[in-house]
């Protein structure tokens, strides 16, 4: 080969080397179809980007970059996909009535960009129903119209059949017991705040307790660890008195403060156990590590202890401990199986209701899952 020949070779190689790496540098295309909407059912604080990624064969994307402004001049980054596979993006950073402008970036391995066209300008809006809580919103109404129906039905007279609980049978026997020992009877709200619905359920169960002491004219002890559940508590016991005809036996000093702290509170309680040696003992409320501390110290002296909470943990050690024992949400239905009032039972027979009906459903989803029908599983995931 002469040398003009070889020079020709290695310039043929040049070009052709040179035409592939410009063909290379400009094979980077951007993204296309890029869309920016508001995001649907939301509050009208994101906005929802969508793109379609360039093609394969475009060169060696590594992700993509989000820009945004309000007008297309002030265009700034605001974030990225990290991936490839990622073409959707969700601006949660907006004000609602602002426009904004978007472009998606793609951005090559060596560091070579390309832009998309900017998309139109778009608002936030937030929206006044959530469209995909329908089924949810006509699963309440039924709920509802199941608790108010029952709620006439028990107004009218008619009998509500509500399952035997033996700890709320024991009330009436563990007041009689405490009325002919001419001993007091000490109800103990547990660790809760007023806020707590097991606190609620307490002293509801405490109002009906305290109808019956002020019949039987038997001392109640009260001690609480909440200033604020120390005032409701003894605005309903003196209201119990006074619907009872008994405002004189009402003692406002029996109903008191002790201490916010933990075990301070079971060591005072534990200390009122020894000393006074009440007939019986109500545990209801919220507990802690403290449970067993005041059961075994009631158990000890041999009060009659009914106790309830709807903390798992602490369940066992009061079933062990006491002589009866409200279960979860038995603490809730306490008020309404104490006091027989219609609408209490009529919505405690349309929670039931309720219950049952998200139970069918779960059953019917899983046995129908395995046939490919699973327009239930579908439906509930929509609920949640």
């Amino acid at each position: 080969m002469t040398l003009n020949s070889r020079m020709q070779l290695i310039l043929a190689c040049f070009v052709f080397c040179l035409c592939a790496g410009v063909a290379f540098a400009q094979g980077l295309a951007p993204p296309t179809n890029v869309t920016a909407k508001d995001t649907p059912n939301d509050d009208g604080k994101s906005i929802t980007l969508t793109w379609d990624a360039a093609a394969e064969d475009s060169g060696g994307i590594t992700n993509y970059k989000i820009l945004r402004g309000t007008t297309p001049e002030t265009l700034e980054e605001i974030g990225d996909t990290k991936t490839t596979t990622t073409t959707t993006y969700v601006d949660s950073s907006v004000e609602t009535g602002t426009d904004y402008v978007y472009l998606v970036r793609a951005v090559g391995e060596t560091g070579e960009t390309a832009d998309s066209v900017p998309t139109a300008p778009v608002q936030a809006t937030g929206q006044w129903f959530h469209t995909g809580k329908i089924p949810l919103f006509c699963a309440m109404l039924l709920f509802c119209a199941a608790i108010v129906g029952n709620i006439y039905y028990a107004q009218s007279g008619k009998e509500i059949f509500v399952r035997r609980i033996p700890g709320l049978e024991a009330v009436d026997e563990a007041i009689g017991r405490a009325t002919e020992m001419g001993r007091s009877i000490l109800y103990v709200l547990g660790m809760g705040a007023v806020d707590d619905v097991a606190t609620i359920a307490s002293m509801t169960i405490l109002g009906q307790v305290a109808r019956r002491t002020a019949d039987y004219e038997t001392p109640l002890r009260v001690p609480c660890r909440d200033p604020i559940v120390l005032n409701v508590v003894r605005e309903m016991v003196k209201t119990a008195y006074l619907n009872e005809g008994r405002p004189d036996a009402y003692n406002e000093d029996n109903i008191f403060f002790l201490t916010q702290d933990q075990f301070a509170y079971a060591a005072g309680v534990d200390g009122m156990m020894i000393r006074e040696k009440p007939a019986a003992i109500f545990l209801q409320g919220t507990f802690f590590a403290e449970s067993l501390i005041l059961a075994e110290t009631g158990n000890s002296i041999g009060a009659i202890q009914i106790a309830g909470t709807d903390a798992e943990h602490q369940l066992p050690f009061l079933i062990a401990a006491c002589d009866y024992t409200l279960i979860g949400e038995e603490l809730y239905a306490a008020s309404a199986y104490l006091s027989r009032e219609p609408r209490l039972l009529g919505s405690l027979r349309g929670q039931d209701w309720g219950k049952l009906v998200i139970f069918v459903a779960l059953v019917m989803g899983i046995l129908l899952e395995p046939f490919g029908i699973n327009w239930i599983t579908a439906l509930l995931q929509r609920v949640n």
